[in-house]
């Protein structure tokens, strides 16, 4: 039987952070991660450059049953403090788009700066370690895995969710969390990219990797920013940020030139080009390809009619279309891309100022496994860095 004061599940962004930090303050901590090494959904994470944080981080930007639930771990561990430990690792970084904080190189130097900082705590990493049951005994516990037996006082759980299962991500966290007799709330992917089938798919699939800057919306905020089509349906920032707040048989409303008034640069062609047709406007302000084939859906029997012979009304209406493109998904492509996991373990359960079950001291959920989920952009890593700092600081023996 293996001892410490302190067992981390999962050596991603969350539980390393948990891990390093704990460690720091003198206690032993064993991190047990079922794949063969840490950090792979780090690794991947923007374009392999890894979206770190986010300048602009407030509890608006999550998605949480208790909206004010992320508030005190946020304030406590702020963009800022990453990035002065980043800083004090020498990684270069910039920002992007949206207050949104890149590695110059690659997503490694994070991997490597978490690894660094448990190393120099004396934090024991097991790797293809995989965790079959957690159980309480005496004042601690006990983790059994395949590997041998490991018991603790504490026991810090950063599994995180069901996104990109090729990764070996299967949700042990929330049934670690049913059997102590947590609630956990529906799951489903987001951050991911909607399907359509029909004439809809025929659409995306005809203009795939054609991008266009929209304002998207479901049933919460507006997101401006880039729509693309795809085979299957659509994606981008934009279609991403909207999965979070989209159920199925949800209309998506996409306006697709925010920064235009169709209807009034329609009326003044007609003023000014009377003998132009539709179409021509249209491509000044979109893609020729999507211009087109908009055309041969909206107003195939006018294509050719000069804008002289329509009337200002039926210009206006068919502007306005471009404005408000009512959309019904079919689905999602669900967890195979999903960039992040909706719901999980209800934060009800959890204290908000350190992450600890109220019901069973010593266990804490941390990361993804939570029902919380942050925008595209580096929120869903600082919301790892913010709870597993959280968490860290609060760990005893």
């Amino acid at each position: 039987m293996n001892t410490c004061d302190a067992v981390v599940l999962g050596a991603g962004a969350a539980g390393l952070m948990a891990a390093s930090v704990a460690a720091q303050r003198g206690l032993r901590v064993t991190v047990l991660e079922k794949a063969r090494k840490p950090g792979r959904k780090i690794l991947m994470s923007g374009g392999g450059r890894c979206n770190f944080t986010n300048l602009q981080v407030e509890a608006e930007h999550f998605v949480c049953a208790n909206p004010h639930f992320v508030k005190s771990a946020l304030a406590r561990y702020t963009p800022w403090h990453f990035i002065e430990l980043v800083d004090r690792h020498a990684i270069p970084w910039h920002e992007r788009d949206h207050g949104q904080l890149f590695c110059d190189d690659s997503a490694k130097d994070i991997v490597e700066m978490l690894l660094a900082e448990c190393r120099a705590a004396g934090v024991e990493l097991r790797t293809s370690c995989e965790v079959t049951d957690i159980r309480q005994v005496g004042d601690g516990f006990e983790v059994q895995t395949h590997s041998g037996s490991w018991q603790a006082g504490s026991v810090v759980v950063a599994t995180g969710g069901l996104s990109i299962p090729s990764m070996g991500c299967d949700g042990i966290g929330y049934r670690l969390a049913e059997s102590f007799g947590l609630p956990v709330l529906p799951r489903r992917a987001g951050l991911v990219p909607f399907r359509f089938s029909g004439d809809m798919q025929a659409l995306t699939e005809q203009l795939s990797g054609n991008a266009v800057p929209v304002s998207a919306q479901a049933d919460g905020p507006a997101f401006s920013e880039a729509l693309l089509f795809t085979h299957r349906g659509l994606s981008g920032p934009s279609m991403l940020q909207v999965s979070n707040y989209w159920d199925l048989g949800d209309a998506v409303n996409v306006d697709l030139l925010p920064s235009d008034t169709l209807p009034e640069r329609l009326l003044a062609a007609k003023a000014e080009t009377p003998r132009a047709v539709v179409r021509t406007v249209v491509s000044q302000c979109l893609p020729r390809a999507v211009a087109l084939a908009l055309e041969a859906r909206w107003w195939p029997e006018h294509a050719e009619k000069p804008l002289a012979d329509w009337s200002d009304k039926a210009l206006e209406a068919l502007g306005w279309r471009f404005h408000n493109w009512q959309l019904k998904p079919s689905g999602t492509e669900g967890y195979r891309t999903a960039e992040v996991t909706l719901g999980g373990v209800d934060t009800a359960a959890i204290s908000s100022q350190d992450m600890q079950c109220t019901s069973v001291p010593g266990l804490y959920f941390i990361g993804e496994v939570v029902d919380v989920t942050g925008w595209l952009g580096g929120y869903n890593f600082q919301w790892a860095w913010a709870s597993g700092v959280a968490a860290g600081s609060a760990l005893s023996t």
